[in-house]
């Protein structure tokens, strides 16, 4: 496993971070919580240091799920978690922002009784929230750093403009953006973060499965799929089949190097220099090894450049 500094903290987190998003079972089919329990057990054996979660996964579900992993481990890794979005009523639709001090205590606490801690060790707010100032957030949020409730504040999905004023009332330690071959539409935000020693983690980095070359056709999702619900331009055309293109260059290095699919995406992307950590979602040990395996071996120069021309020939970005 590898390790990098995580920003301006005084911590090392490991480059490959345990997605949970899936773990919640809401937008992603059956999930075995046995089996999910033995892949967090999988990758801490590998090495792995860090959990990601977030209440809205599941509602807690996945909180539960690490609760009950990390069970007598709990000094040998990191945990974040995420509070700011709110669920619809009647369970269906996209989540919604909801910053308020009222909300995200609610989805706080039990996300620390869910897991079985008194402390996290990153707090990040979700999202932006309009209609909440962020000054309002933020003091609630800086709370619960006073009380020893969380070690390092940041947060999720904002832009430059919004990170630099939400920095005015809160130390961003650590962001987390979508980043991946198929989805870069943050990248700009995560190298201004690098450039202040902000630590980076990037969720959905392979593209919520895409990347790891197990769909080949354009896939009939339920209506309560994640990727339905949120409209995933790349589970569409025609970006799905330029997405399949891209593949060709990643089948080609993955032939020559003998490995999967998944470790060529998740080597690319832990080996940009602006980011620190990449989560990804595991639902049994087999993905769990095959991944990190990932961190055995790394992409030479040439392959990063070949990979970042196909991504420029085939999605233009």
């Amino acid at each position: 496993m590898r390790y990098k500094k995580m920003g301006k903290t005084d911590l090392e987190v490991s480059t490959l971070t345990i997605g949970t998003w899936a773990m919640g079972g809401l937008g992603y089919g059956s999930v075995e919580r046995k089996d999910c329990i033995s892949a967090i057990h999988a990758m801490l054996d590998q090495g792995v240091n860090h959990i990601d979660s977030a209440w809205v996964y599941g509602l807690g579900e996945s909180d539960k799920v690490i609760g009950e992993a990390i069970r007598g481990r709990r000094n040998q890794l990191l945990i974040t978690t995420k509070c700011g979005f709110r669920n619809p009523a009647d369970g269906s639709g996209p989540n919604f922002p909801d910053c308020s001090p009222e909300w995200i205590t609610k989805c706080f606490e039990e996300t620390l009784t869910n897991l079985g801690t008194d402390y996290v060790d990153f707090f990040l707010i979700h999202v932006p929230d309009g209609n909440v100032p962020f000054e309002i957030t933020a003091e609630c949020v800086n709370k619960w750093k006073e009380q020893g409730k969380v070690r390092y504040t940041g947060v999720s999905n904002f832009g430059i403009k919004e990170m630099e004023e939400m920095g005015n009332y809160l130390d961003i330690s650590a962001i987390q953006s979508g980043y991946s071959m198929v989805v870069r539409n943050e990248e700009e935000n995560m190298k201004w973060a690098a450039e202040h020693n902000i630590a980076v983690m990037t969720h959905s980095s392979l593209a919520s499965g895409l990347l790891t070359g197990a769909i080949r056709e354009l896939p009939k999702l339920p209506e309560d799929d994640i990727r339905n619900l949120y409209q995933y331009p790349h589970f569409r055309e025609p970006m799905f089949s330029q997405v399949m293109k891209l593949l060709e260059t990643l089948d080609e290095i993955a032939r020559k190097r003998n490995v999967p699919l998944a470790q060529i995406a998740l080597n690319w992307n832990t080996q940009k220099d602006f980011v620190t950590t990449s989560l990804c979602g595991v639902r049994n040990v087999k993905e769990a090894l095959e991944n990190c395996a990932a961190m055995d071996w790394s992409l030479t120069e040439d392959e990063m450049q070949t990979i970042d021309r196909a991504i420029e020939e085939t999605l233009g970005q």
